[in-house]
């Protein structure tokens, strides 16, 4: 999956496009390396997990980056980095200054093997808006395991949303659609939607099973729910 989301996103950088991956698979990447098969709920166990598993999904993004000649640059990121004044305006620097470089792409994670609150919480959907807020993003696409915000109610699982206007009225839409590994859901989905469109960022909820369609996503098409910004002032 992985190899196929790099695939897009080096296809979205040729265009001359700059991209900023917020990822999540630290935890599931380091269960193998205690011999788990599941998230462990002991918040110990789930730091030891992050803290071994953030350097493998670090050299799995290298490793299919470098397929296309592009680096990575690592930012592990905690909640205090985004509401401080003056650690919110050096991760600013930060990533400014790696966007100078289209070589390079940025790779941000929570610091889930020191954030116990936001490893109980698990918003790196939060995370995601946050980061677009803060660099002032043309767009935010949020993947996840569905293809978009589903209406409930319907026989067709798949019958999506396909454009929203106020995200406040489509949050009863809104199930606990989460995999086995991972932590948030479409709530918090949402709630992630509200802060980017609010900032004045369109944002996508889209499938992370069809990372190929990244690049139409980002021209207007594709499949996903998409939400407008709010004119900022």
């Amino acid at each position: 999956m992985i190899a196929r989301l790099t695939q897009s996103i080096a296809d979205l950088n040729e265009a001359g496009h700059r991209t900023i991956v917020v990822t999540s698979g630290a935890v599931g990447a380091g269960l193998m390396t205690f011999g788990l098969k599941e998230r462990p709920t002991d918040v110990g166990m789930l730091q030891a997990c992050a803290a071994a598993g953030q350097a493998r999904l670090m050299h799995i993004y290298e490793s299919h980056f470098s397929h296309f000649g592009l680096k990575v640059a690592q930012l592990l990121l905690t909640s205090d980095d985004l509401t401080d004044e003056k650690r919110r305006a050096n991760v600013r620097t930060t990533l400014d200054r790696l966007l100078e470089f289209p070589g390079v792409i940025p790779i941000v994670n929570e610091n889930d093997s020191v954030a116990v609150f936001e490893l109980k919480v698990g918003d790196n959907d939060l995370l995601s808006a946050g980061v677009a807020t803060l660099i002032d993003a043309d767009r935010l696409i949020l993947l996840t395991s569905v293809p978009g915000l589903r209406r409930s109610g319907v026989e067709d699982p798949d019958d999506i949303v396909e454009l929203v206007e106020n995200v406040e009225e489509v949050f009863h839409f809104a199930g606990d659609d989460k995999g086995h590994l991972s932590v948030g859901g479409m709530k918090t989905k949402l709630t992630a939607v509200k802060t980017a469109v609010d900032a004045g960022i369109e944002t996508i909820i889209a499938s992370g099973l069809n990372p190929e369609q990244l690049p139409d996503l980002v021209e207007g098409r594709g499949k996903g729910t998409r939400f407008l910004a709010h004119s900022q002032p």
